[in-house]
C-alpha cells in the first residue's frame, strides 16, 4: 500500500450528507460495448448491475469523438471549443489552460477531499531527469486534484509503449504519482495499468473514507484504447471465443477486466457501508475505435456521426435514484459538471459560463431538461480522414454538428453537408439537408455565431479567436 498522508482537512466544511462522487470514464468504449447496451461479445455484469441500480441513458453524448476534448468538457462542463481544443493532444505543448475551471476545483472549494486515477490526457504530465513532474503546464493538481496517479504522456515514451504493445502490460513503470515518477521499489511499479488504476482508486476510497469530508475520485480507465493486450487471467480464457482475430479476443479480456475492477471498487464501497450515499457514474469518451461495437450506428471514432459521439452512460447512488430505470433523455458530458455539483450542493460561481444542464432532477425521478432549455448543441473538430474502424470513413465529411432537438445537422467548416432526424432515423441514412431549407439556414446561423465567438483561451494558455487554418490539421493517432 502506497503512504498517502493526511489530507487536509480546513476547508470550512463539515461532516454532512453530501454523496462522495466516482465519475468512471472509459476510453474509446462504444455505444454497444456493455452487455446491458447490447454487446454480442463482452460480459459485463458488474457495469450491469451498476445500471440495474440506477439508471441507464440511451441517448447520451460525449463532447467529441476524440478524447482531449471530451475530457476538457467533462471537466469544465464547456464545449472544448471554448478553451481552443480541437483535436486530440499529442503530448507536445498542448494542455488545458489553468485559468479554466474545473468540477474538481468547485468541489474542492466546497470541502471534498478530490483525486484523479488514470489517463489524464490535458497536458502538464513531462518529467525531468529526475523523475519530476516539468511545471511549465498545469496538470491535475493545478486543475484541483488533491492526489493524483497518471501514465507520464511524454514521446517517445508513450509512442514506443504503444508500438510495443507493452503500454498495460508494462504500465506500471511509467507511472507518475503527485508531481513524482514511481521507482522501481513501489508495489505499483510492476502492476498492469487497470490494476494499478483501480486498486489505487480503492486504496484512495479506503484513505478518504476515513476523513469526515465527501470525496469525488475522478477514475479514467485507458481501457479499452489501443494497443490492444491480453488481459491478465482469468480474463483471457474467460473471453476466448472461436473465428474471433487476436485483436477481438485482447479487446474482450481487456474489457472484462476493467469491469472486474469496477466490481472490485463497488464492493469496496459496500465494506465500508458508504455505497448508499456514493454517486457512482460511468460513461465512455468517444464512440468505439477499431474492434468496439456499435451495432449499425453510423461512424466511429474520429467522425461525428453517431457511432463516434454517442455513448454508453449509467449512474447509481441509492440514497437518491430509483433503481432499474431507463431513459432517452438527452445527455452530454457537459452535464456532468452541473450534475455534480447539485448532487453536492454547491452552488456555481455567478461569473462561471458553462454549457450543460444537470442531470440532477431527473436521475431522482422528475423530468429532464427540455429541447427549449437546453437549445442548439454543438460539437466542432478538427478534421481526422481516417476512420479509427476496419471500413472507410464516411463521407461527406463534417467538422461541426449544430443539434437542436431531433435535427441533426453536419457542417464541414461551416458549410452544411448533411442533416438528420436521429429520433426517426438513428442510423442516419437518410440525408434531408434540401428538404428543410428554413431549419437549415436557421441552424447554420448558430453554428457561424457558435464558431466565432470568442475563446477563452488556447491550450497554449493565450486568448484567441478561431483559426479555421487548423481545422485540416489532425491525423489519425495511437493516442488519439
Amino acid at each position: 500500500m502506497v503512504v498517502l498522508g493526511v489530507v487536509s482537512s480546513d476547508r470550512g466544511a463539515v461532516a454532512d450528507d453530501r454523496p462522495n462522487i466516482i465519475l468512471l470514464l472509459a476510453d474509446d468504449l462504444g455505444y454497444g460495448d456493455l452487455s446491458c447496451f447490447g454487446s454480442p461479445a463482452v460480459k459485463t455484469p458488474y457495469l450491469d448491475g451498476l445500471a440495474e441500480q440506477g439508471m441507464k441513458f440511451t441517448r447520451f453524448y460525449a463532447g467529441s469523438a476524440v478524447c482531449s476534448p471530451t475530457r476538457a468538457s467533462v471537466l469544465t462542463g464547456r464545449y472544448p471549443l471554448r478553451f481552443g481544443i480541437t483535436k486530440h493532444f499529442n503530448d507536445v505543448n498542448r494542455w488545458l489552460p489553468e485559468a479554466a475551471t474545473t468540477v474538481a476545483e468547485l468541489l474542492r472549494g466546497a470541502g471534498y477531499n478530490t483525486a484523479h486515477v488514470g489517463k489524464w490526457h490535458l497536458g502538464g504530465l513531462h518529467v525531468n531527469d529526475h523523475g519530476k513532474r516539468l511545471n511549465d503546464q498545469p496538470g491535475p493538481r493545478q486543475h484541483g486534484f488533491d492526489f493524483y496517479q497518471t501514465q507520464i504522456e511524454q514521446q517517445p515514451v508513450r509512442g514506443r509503449m504503444g508500438r510495443e504493445r507493452t503500454l498495460f502490460r508494462k504500465g506500471g513503470t511509467v507511472l507518475l504519482r503527485n508531481d513524482q515518477r514511481v521507482g522501481e521499489d513501489d508495489p505499483y511499479f510492476s502492476k498492469h495499468l487497470t490494476d494499478a488504476n483501480g486498486d489505487f482508486a480503492i486504496e484512495m476510497i479506503e484513505s478518504f473514507a476515513a476523513e469526515e469530508q465527501p470525496f469525488f475520485i475522478n477514475l479514467w480507465w485507458l481501457v479499452p484504447h489501443k494497443p490492444y493486450e491480453p488481459a491478465p487471467e482469468p480474463h483471457w480464457s474467460g473471453t476466448a471465443a472461436k473465428q474471433i482475430s487476436d485483436d477481438q479476443h485482447r479487446f474482450r479480456s481487456m474489457v472484462q477486466h476493467m469491469d472486474a475492477k469496477v466490481g472490485q471498487i463497488l464492493k469496496k464501497l459496500d465494506e465500508l457501508g458508504i455505497a448508499e450515499n456514493t454517486l457512482v457514474l460511468f460513461t465512455s469518451d468517444n464512440g468505439a475505435a477499431y474492434e468496439g461495437f456499435i451495432g449499425e450506428l453510423k461512424g466511429g471514432k474520429t467522425d461525428l456521426h453517431e457511432g463516434g459521439i454517442r455513448v454508453p452512460m449509467v449512474v447509481r447512488w441509492p440514497a437518491a435514484i430509483p433503481a432499474g430505470k431507463t431513459t432517452d433523455a438527452f445527455g452530454h458530458t457537459n452535464d456532468l459538471l452541473p450534475t455534480f455539483c447539485a448532487a453536492a450542493g454547491v452552488e456555481l460561481p455567478d461569473d462561471l459560463s458553462i454549457d450543460g444542464l444537470s442531470l440532477l432532477d431527473h436521475v431522482k425521478g422528475g423530468r429532464p431538461p427540455s429541447a427549449e432549455e437546453r437549445g442548439t448543441v454543438f460539437w466542432q473538430m478538427d478534421l481526422y480522414r481516417g476512420l479509427q474502424r476496419h471500413y472507410p470513413k464516411p463521407k461527406p465529411y463534417a467538422t461541426e454538428v449544430a443539434k437542436r432537438g431531433k435535427w441533426k445537422l453536419l457542417a464541414l467548416r461551416g458549410k452544411p453537408v448533411e442533416l438528420f432526424d436521429v429520433e426517426a432515423d438513428p442510423y442516419e441514412r437518410l440525408n434531408v439537408l434540401d428538404e428543410h431549407p428554413d431549419l437549415v439556414a436557421s441552424l447554420t446561423v448558430e453554428l457561424d455565431e457558435w464558431l466565432n465567438a470568442p475563446r477563452t483561451s488556447d491550450s497554449s494558455g493565450t486568448t484567441s479567436r478561431p483559426d479555421r487554418r487548423r481545422w485540416d490539421s489532425a491525423r489519425e493517432s495511437p493516442d488519439g
